[in-house]
């Protein structure tokens, strides 16, 4: 008998399919029709799993096509008058904020560069989201075991952001300044140890040239504070010594003489309220100090404030008030040893 069971054929295997392919409907399909396994398998590798490989990708395509067109639109609207809430500065979206009756005296040149680097920073973030997810459901395809990818990739991530704390920091940054809109290109900035006109703006450095020429590159994570002379409105201060004069008489002079900087055609138009004198500021051992402010546009602060400063000072000369100033100033001098001179010491 054990020779006979010993001389008896093996029957051959039944071949059996995949898991994938008994989950797969039309693999399934097939091998119901067939019997065949290895057709079955066949078709699943050659035609299901290209086929959703090729359908991830046009529907990753699609994704990030439709995503970067509105990202597009909304950068468009951002120089129109309505502007969406995203693109706008912290200070435009607060109803009662002081500046926000200002806001007609942006230029929509400076809001679209600000909205086009946001559109940029925004694509960017689209491109890499949409095509990681969809890597990762093509390796799923391929039968890729994703659990130590995603665990190596859990591992870098943490380790990357301890290595780069700084740049991570910088970007971030560099992000709210887009959003908040704290400065452009263009604007005269004091950042602290840097104070000039800004010449590059940029997710992790600012770029910044002084009054002496000097390029400083910031980092956008080191920026504590940002003190901008170049949004909204300008106030510029005048305060001029009269001495022991007059203060009706040198207010009055001075008064006419901003009038006049007012009337002036090619600064009128920088002028947001008309210029006032105060009135006596301080008193020294000089005499009093009478200030004068004008309120300005940011662009036209320096040439009002030049063109103010010498009006004053040649209305105070013309009138005989810079005269009086240095009649009743003191200079000492040196005294005179006893005997040489009649004159003990003293100053005139």
């Amino acid at each position: 008998m054990i020779a006979a069971l010993l001389a008896a054929p093996t029957p051959d295997p039944t071949p059996t399919v995949s898991v994938d392919c008994r989950e797969d409907a039309f693999c399934k399909q097939v091998y119901d029709l067939t019997g065949n396994a290895w057709l079955s398998e066949s078709s699943f590798w050659i035609f299901i799993k290209p086929l959703r490989i090729i359908l991830i990708l046009l529907v990753a395509f699609l994704i990030r096509w439709i995503a970067q067109r509105m990202i597009k639109r909304l950068v468009r609207t951002s120089t129109r008058t309505s502007v969406p809430t995203i693109l706008r500065p912290l200070r435009e979206r607060i109803p009662s904020a002081p500046s926000a009756s200002d806001q007609s005296a942006v230029m929509p040149e400076r809001r679209r560069q600000r909205a086009e680097a946001i559109g940029s920073v925004l694509r960017s973030s689209v491109t890499a989201v949409v095509f990681s997810i969809a890597v990762l459901l093509i390796l799923s395809e391929l039968n890729f075991n994703l659990a130590p990818l995603l665990a190596s990739a859990g591992i870098a991530g943490v380790a990357l952001g301890f290595g780069a704390q700084s740049l991570v920091k910088d970007v971030i940054s560099g992000v709210f300044m887009l959003l908040e809109d704290q400065y452009g290109v263009g604007d005269t900035v004091d950042l602290g140890e840097a104070t000039g006109i800004v010449e590059a703006v940029g997710l992790r450095i600012t770029t910044v040239r002084d009054g002496r020429g000097v390029l400083w590159y910031i980092r956008n994570g080191e920026i504590i504070r940002v003190g901008n002379k170049s949004q909204g409105w300008a106030m510029v201060i005048v305060d001029m010594p009269i001495g022991f004069a007059g203060v009706e008489e040198a207010t009055s002079v001075m008064r006419a003489a901003a009038a006049e900087v007012a009337e002036d055609p090619d600064l009128a138009g920088h002028f947001v309220d008309p210029p006032d004198v105060l009135g006596v500021e301080q008193i020294t051992v000089d005499g009093a100090v009478i200030r004068t402010i004008a309120k300005t546009t940011a662009d036209g602060q320096f040439d009002v404030g030049r063109e103010l400063r010498r009006r004053l000072t040649e209305a105070l000369e013309s009138s005989g008030i810079t005269a009086r100033i240095a009649a009743t100033r003191m200079y000492p001098r040196p005294s005179t040893p006893n005997g040489e001179g009649e004159t003990r010491g003293g100053a005139t």
